[in-house]
Parts: structure tokens; sequence; C-alpha cells
């Protein structure tokens, strides 16, 4: 009981803590007219939590869990676990940029999806395997990235300066399949409750406009 009311606790302050209103990027990728697709990978702790929230997103097709960072032999989940390799859990996910902008994600990913305060941690987990990471893809990506960073830094938009790295993708490896729909597979999985379903809850809130219908 004791460690379940610790992680309830952590929980609830990750919650606060990521419920701060931030502004739009000032400085965005180009929205295509025309319906195309790209894919953006972040790491915000647990990837059952950041997928259930991007899955929801309209312009998103695909969400998929998997680890970022690393090599392909350590890309397991009893190796990442450890907390003994270079991987972060990540997301992967598919989008298309003339519905939604890769800086209208990031902001989903700041202001809902996990706490980029947080170093090397997310409420009851801990770890570098659980640290807040954007992989980008190419130079805009990253041009877009570390200006918004900035732009949240210097409007002192959270309470303590953000961690996020701002790193290139160099592999993504997709997590074991059990891992994959977590959330819509286990709703009533202790974690989830706890965790997963309040992020989910406070994005159809602060986002209604860009939640799936």
């Amino acid at each position: 009981m004791r460690k379940m009311l610790s992680i309830l606790a952590a929980a609830a302050t990750c919650a606060i803590l990521t419920a701060t209103t931030i502004p739009n990027p000032a400085i965005d990728a180009e929205r295509p007219a025309a319906k195309s697709k790209q894919m953006a990978v972040f790491a915000g702790g647990c990837f059952w939590c950041t997928e259930a929230v991007f899955e929801q997103i309209a312009g998103v097709s695909t969400v998929i869990s998997g680890y970022a960072g690393g090599d392909k032999k350590s890309a397991h989940y009893e190796v990442v676990s450890s907390g003994r390799t270079d991987h972060a859990e990540s997301i992967q996910i598919t989008f298309d940029p003339s519905r939604i902008s890769y800086g209208q994600l990031l902001k989903i990913f700041f202001s809902v999806a996990h706490d980029p305060t947080q170093l090397n941690q997310q409420g009851p987990d801990h770890g570098r395997q659980y640290r807040s990471a954007i992989f980008y893809m190419n130079a805009e990506q990253k041009r877009v990235a570390e200006a918004y960073i900035k732009q949240l830094d210097e409007a002192k938009v959270f309470h303590a300066p953000i961690v996020t790295q701002v790193t290139e993708l160099k592999a993504f490896y997709p997590a074991e399949e059990y891992h994959q729909d977590f959330v819509k597979r286990n709703p009533e999985h202790p974690y989830v409750v706890v965790n997963a379903l309040p992020k989910i809850q406070k994005t159809r809130k602060e986002f209604p406009e860009w939640v799936k219908k």
C-alpha cells in the first residue's frame, strides 16, 4: 500500500507540473498543402503513456513503441530496463504534416505527454531509459525543436529548466509486440490507471481540436 501511495503521489505531482498551458511554437516546420507522411521520434518516460497520448491525435496514423539512442543488440526490454544501455523508451509517430505540424506535436509532447524538467525519470520511473529526448530526423526537425525549447525556457513556462535532449536519430527499434497498444489492451492495469489515463484525459481537455473524432 505504501508503495502504491508513493506512486500515486508521484503521478499527481507529474500531472500538476505538466498541466501548464504553453504557447504555440514561434518557429515551426512548413505545412505542405497536400497529404503526405512524416515521422517523429520522442522519448518521454514510459512508452505506454506517450503512445496512448499521440494515438488520439488527428493526423497521426500510427504510433509505435520502441527504443532509440542505443544499438540493435541491446534493443530489448529486459536489457533496456536495466538502465545500462544508451536507449530511451521512445515512440515513433507517423503523421500527416498537412493536418498537424511537427511543432504542434512538440506542443503536445511538452504540454501533456510528460514533464520535460525531470532528469532521467518520469513520475515513478527512474533511469536513463526514461529520459526526455527528441530524436530529430532532419535539420528542420532539429531547428524547430531547439527553437521551441529556447522559447519555452526564455518564457519560463515551467518551474525549472527543460532537460530534454535533442539528438540525431541513428535508428529506431520497435519494442516487443506485447508493448504495442498496451493501454488500449490493458485499460485496467494499475500503472495505466494511475499514469496513462490521466494523460489521455488531459489531452482531450487541452487539445479537443486535435483529438480524433
